[in-house]
């Protein structure tokens, strides 16, 4: 089966510090500009997340960018402040082209970018439900086009990513929504178009995606046993109120975890976040309260076999 924390004893925390879900009227805490993103992920390194996952975004509007530029931005910083390992989106927006998705990522060389692995429904609006006010005109098209969003990830679209960024030696987390997705990633493996060991980051509780259910973790875990043995390396998230239980689950089953404010935006039940490295706070906790340690950021890069920072192009 796949190599896990109960042989390594160590546990992979990424960091996902802002994403393109959430909407600035959502919280004051989630950051906007390059200067709030590089402070943000930062903390979160040194709070022990070793792999910090990043999107960038509009400084003035919040809206999600997906221009190199925008990643220039605040990259520097972060690498001259820390050693974590960098991994730049691919995901973008679903509102995204995959060639303007890709570009940040076949322009930087990142250690790690994300890779979707399949298309879905995508569905934001019950945020409706919860949010009334919004301080920019697209937050609520944002949540309201999404009742008719499919996030598309075909199979040309993955092998154009794929095309586009491995021959620069970037790995890739790929981020699998569904059990479909997990057939899709062993599509190419026999392929041959994606090397072991692979990084799967499955995804519980988005509205389109696999539920949050205990049973849905354990037949994610079982799957990807089965279609990849030892080739992999686990990773979870669980979106809002299912961050750490599901964190909690996974460790406990030999996998790594994921929390951010891409992800949730809370700390506790009606307790917003003030910081991603908050989120990694507690779940450093949870997984030294299990007898695991945190792996560091070059620990990462051996248990992931990347490439290292010093190959990145930024």
């Amino acid at each position: 089966m796949t190599q896990s924390n109960t042989q390594t004893g160590k546990v992979i925390i990424t960091c996902a510090v802002t994403g393109a879900i959430h909407t600035p009227s959502m919280s004051p805490h989630l950051p906007v500009t390059a200067t709030e993103i590089a402070n943000e992920a930062i903390a979160a390194a040194e709070a022990g997340a070793s792999i910090l996952h990043l999107h960038a975004r509009n400084p003035e509007t919040g809206q999600p960018d997906q221009t190199p530029d925008a990643f220039k931005a605040f990259l520097p910083r972060i690498k001259q402040s820390s050693d974590a390992v960098i991994n730049i989106t691919t995901g973008g927006s679903p509102y995204m082209t995959v060639q303007e998705r890709a570009l940040p990522a076949a322009t930087l060389q990142p250690e790690v970018a994300s890779l979707n692995m399949g298309s879905i429904n995508f569905g934001l609006y019950p945020m409706l439900n919860r949010y009334k006010e919004f301080a920019h005109d697209w937050e609520r098209e944002h949540l309201e086009g999404s009742k008719d969003l499919v996030f598309r990830n075909s199979f040309q679209d993955i092998e154009y990513v794929l095309e586009t960024c491995y021959g620069n030696g970037t790995r890739f987390e790929f981020e699998c929504y569904d059990i479909s997705h997990l057939y899709n990633l062993a599509h190419f493996a026999d392929r041959d178009l994606v090397k072991a060991p692979f990084f799967v980051q499955s995804v519980f509780g988005l509205l389109g995606g696999i539920g949050p259910h205990p049973e849905d973790v354990q037949h994610m875990k079982r799957t990807a046993d089965r279609l990849f043995g030892s080739d992999y390396r686990w990773s979870v998230l669980g979106a809002g109120a299912n961050q750490f239980r599901i964190a909690a689950q996974a460790a406990a089953l030999g996998g790594n975890v994921r929390v951010g404010l891409e992800d949730s935006l809370w700390a506790g039940r009606g307790e917003l976040a003030t910081s991603n490295a908050e989120q990694v706070q507690k779940v450093r906790q949870i997984i030294e309260g299990l007898g695991l340690s945190v792996a560091t950021p070059d620990e990462a890069r051996e248990i992931l076999s990347l490439k290292g920072g010093d190959q990145v192009a930024f």
